[in-house]
């Protein structure tokens, strides 16, 4: 779908996407920004949508940012509230069982390790780079499993199928509000470092013009009082406007 809007990467409950999102569109409307589609794009293959030229808005990761969407347009960045979120950046929660007697990453080697996908900064990328100094021959982890999003991986420690996950604090901090049993019998044995959050991006037909519109609606968002109590319930506070250049870190 061209001209779409998308937010798929926080939907831990999707109610509050809803209502962030009808927030934002009256404020994009108020801001001149043309909407042909009123409704809130849930797409199944993220990448493709993503790299659609008339994308208007949605919301990727830093490492597909920088390694596959090399012509989409970053709008910015939210700063989010969640424990381990500073400004734009944010940082993943190494997790693994409460009754395993592993107290740090080293204490790891040769156990079972799941991501969310490959393509993730938080999941993968953030831990590759964590255990680089601590692998023997280039390898670290006994076996790598991938599970296809947070949630699952998390499911998988808890069911004894892995050992450990690094998983994105806002998704833990929102999976701690709305589905507690998700982090059961699991535990925080450290913490990636900070890198810049997931960049809000839009297509490369998406004109200069409309670009500072959606830049402008984003601000007042997160800045106007009648919209601090959505905001609230998606764990945001701010907005700032972000550059590729940022992002580089990543690789």
């Amino acid at each position: 779908m061209t001209d779409a809007v998308s937010l798929p990467m926080y939907a831990v409950n999707p109610p509050d996407v809803s209502a962030l999102w009808q927030a934002l569109r009256d404020l994009l409307k108020d801001e001149g920004v043309v909407l042909n589609h009123e409704d809130l794009f849930w797409p199944q293959d993220l990448l493709r949508h993503w790299q659609q030229p008339q994308l208007l808005l949605s919301q990727t990761c830093g490492f597909p940012l920088m390694t596959q969407l090399d012509t989409v347009q970053p709008v910015g960045c939210f700063h989010y509230t969640a424990p381990g979120c500073e400004g734009v950046g944010y940082r993943s929660f190494l997790v693994v069982r409460q009754q395993d007697m592993g107290s740090t990453l080293a204490d790891f080697r040769q156990r079972v390790v799941v991501c969310n996908s490959e393509d993730s900064q938080s999941g993968f990328n953030a831990l590759r780079k964590m255990v680089a100094p601590l692998s023997s021959g280039g390898c670290f982890f006994r076996e790598t499993r991938f599970s296809g999003s947070h949630r699952l991986s998390l499911q998988a420690l808890q069911e004894g199928e892995a050992d450990i996950a690094a998983i994105d604090c806002v998704t833990f901090a929102l999976l701690k509000r709305h589905q507690p049993q998700a982090l059961a019998q699991l535990k925080v044995i450290g913490e990636t470092p900070l890198t810049p959050g997931l960049p809000l991006i839009t297509g490369a037909a998406t004109s200069p013009e409309t670009l500072a519109g959606l830049r402008r609606a984003l601000k007042r968002l997160v800045t106007e009082p009648a919209y601090q109590a959505v905001c609230r319930a998606a764990l945001i506070r701010g907005f700032s406007k972000v550059s590729r250049r940022q992002y580089t870190m990543i690789l």
